[in-house]
């Protein structure tokens, strides 16, 4: 019961709040905090879709190598600006392993790429809006796993609501608190890398979810997990 009530809080409450808090009232001085915090939800959150017999470490070494190429894909492709593999590695995850997993791969992809790309305030958010991007995979992984029109849509929304979320990022760190005229304005700037986001989650996940998802279910149904 405990675990059922904490896989609703953490993704619906906690996690957003502190990622708000975090932006309005840490700023660049303690963003530190933020991350830490978010990191130990993360983890928290992942726990919770554990049956106590199912915990196994099969199921983090493959979670664990899905974070790894995730944002190893990241650091390639960072020379293309709008380019990332996180979202379809982190969705790709959770239409197999289910959607605290998937959650998990596109909040710590974030979290190691930006050792490379630059960790900052904007962290705790690109942690928070690619785990989410894991999380709805998972909640409609059925679905998405048998019709590839579904998935083009979801990879196309997928783009489109993480570049709506790191917006809503840019307004309240810059001022403090929300604000509909510097939102519409943050969303037209962003509108070129919005679409690139849209066009890479969508090639992404059509070339890789074949592949990936047959692996990721010999995997599972071999090892139980």
């Amino acid at each position: 019961m405990k675990k059922r009530l904490l896989k609703i809080l953490l993704p619906a409450v906690f996690l957003p709040l502190t990622v708000v808090l975090g932006a309005v009232l840490l700023r660049e001085k303690y963003y530190a905090f933020a991350i830490l915090a978010v990191l130990l939800l993360t983890v928290l959150f992942f726990y919770s879709g554990f049956e106590r017999k199912k915990v196994t470490s099969r199921r983090l070494v493959v979670v664990a190598v899905m974070t790894a190429l995730a944002a190893l894909g990241r650091v390639i492709l960072t020379p293309f600006p709008g380019v990332t593999p996180i979202t379809a590695f982190a969705a790709l995850t959770a239409l197999s392993l289910g959607g605290e997993a998937g959650f998990m791969v596109g909040s710590l992809a974030a979290l190691l790429s930006d050792f490379y790309a630059g960790q900052g305030v904007w962290t705790p958010f690109q942690m928070f809006a690619w785990g989410l991007t894991g999380l709805f995979a998972g909640l409609l992984a059925k679905q998405l796993k048998n019709n590839r029109v579904l998935l083009v849509i979801y990879g196309v929304i997928a783009g489109v609501a993480y570049s709506f979320l790191m917006d809503l990022w840019s307004v309240l760190w810059l001022n403090g608190t929300f604000s509909l005229k510097l939102y519409a304005a943050a969303l037209v700037t962003s509108l070129p890398f919005t679409i690139i986001y849209a066009v890479t989650n969508t090639v992404l996940l059509l070339l890789l979810v074949k592949p990936f998802c047959k692996k990721l279910d010999r995997i599972k149904l071999k090892y139980g997990l």
